[in-house]
């Protein structure tokens, strides 16, 4: 069996609340596309099970990835992520991840692509895919990162050490414009019916609508919506006009297999009580607004971290959706989801019509569950 396969180094790490393979770009394929089949085959897709891989048969266990040291002056290491296909062959790269982002610091400096610095190691983070630069500030514990602490973070079990992630000047991520329309509202039809959404791009693109607008109270947990079908029909269809908007697919009806993954979408409401999906009640005066989102047409279980942000983003423009629905209580944005909070300490100047985000923190965790080697068949690496 192990003339048959080829082995490849990997670190399987839980990052945040998404879990997936760690990888350096030089122990994979230089050709890019023999790299995709082959993770594809690492994670077991396409299967809806993914019992053949790596993969966790849910979009936030389906992701991946790859590191290798950077040349620029403003970073140690350079970050792509991808989006990995469950029962799709394909690996999405639209946008990042902050939830694995938040293993690629203690990633890098496991592998000696950091020095470490104690007590604290600050590396500096390459996003590939959105460019941007993201420090991450990694507690260091004897001679590599910590990983006990009491942070926590809602959807994780447990505590972690507190890694921190500074976003630098992440507005316009994709696009190049914090509003790729130029207007805080647009309006969509969705069934007939005209719904005003605003789209964002801060750190990732997200086109939010106020639940309301589509028949939900904030209040609904990942299986509401999958009970509920044409829920996230309407949100796939918002989703789809964002993508055409964004300059993802030049046709609103093919966004949902050309383009899966970015822009992505969420409904927002004003903070009401609602029960987590671990039966905690989460108070309305707790939170600065409830939001719920999509990944990869699936119902995401916590919230993105990239969301967050986006999310926090919107929060300080007047007139959007968001803005709307928010109440404020302070300068840390409180974000209620499925599985409890998410905070974010935001920097952002507003001078007249013109917003800029000068800084964007957000706590996570993470940990190293497995390293070792992955077994790919041989013929997957042929052309």
């Amino acid at each position: 069996m192990q003339e048959e396969q080829i082995g490849i180094r990997c670190v399987y790490m839980r990052g945040g609340t998404s879990k997936g393979c760690y990888l350096l770009r030089k122990d994979l394929p230089e050709d890019q596309a023999t790299m995709e089949k082959v993770i594809l085959r690492m994670y077991g897709s396409p299967d809806d099970r993914q019992i053949d891989g790596l993969g966790g048969a849910d979009p936030l266990t389906s992701k991946v990835a790859i590191i290798e040291p950077s040349t620029r002056e403003d970073a140690e290491v350079e970050y792509t992520f991808g989006q990995v296909g469950i029962n799709k062959q394909q690996i999405s790269y639209g946008g990042n991840c902050g939830n694995m982002l938040s293993g690629v610091g203690p990633f890098a400096i496991d592998q000696g692509l950091v020095p470490i610095s104690r007590p604290v190691t600050t590396v500096r983070i390459y996003n590939t895919n959105t460019d941007q630069i993201i420090h991450a500030e990694v507690p260091i514990s004897g001679n590599g990162p910590a990983v006990a602490g009491d942070g926590i973070v809602s959807g994780v079990p447990g505590t972690g050490a507190v890694i921190k992630l500074n976003f630098l000047g992440c507005e316009g991520s994709m696009t190049g414009k914090l509003l790729p329309t130029g207007n805080v509202r647009d309006t969509v039809e969705v069934n007939g019916k005209s719904v005003e959404v605003s789209l964002v791009d801060a750190a990732t693109p997200f086109v939010f609508v106020r639940g309301e607008s589509i028949g939900m109270t904030g209040k609904e947990l990942p299986e509401d919506l999958i009970a509920n079908p044409e829920y996230m029909e309407r949100l796939e269809t918002i989703r789809s006009w964002a993508a055409v908007q964004t300059g993802s697919v030049e046709d609103a009806a093919n966004a949902t297999d050309a383009s899966p993954n970015v822009p992505r979408v969420a409904f927002v409401t004003a903070p009401v009580d609602y029960e987590t999906s671990e039966g905690q009640t989460i108070h309305a005066q707790d939170v600065t607004i409830l939001a719920r989102q999509m990944s990869m047409q699936k119902p995401h279980r916590t919230y993105a971290v990239t969301g967050s942000i986006c999310t926090s983003a919107a929060a300080e423009i007047p007139g959007t959706v968001v803005n709307e629905a928010a109440i404020k209580r302070g300068e840390t944005i409180v974000i209620g989801h499925p599985s409890g909070v998410i905070e974010v300490d935001a920097k952002v100047t507003l001078n007249g019509d013109n917003l800029s985000i000068d800084k964007v923190g957000v706590v996570r965790t993470a940990r190293k569950i497995m390293e070792g080697t992955v077994f790919i068949p041989k013929e997957t690496f042929n052309g």
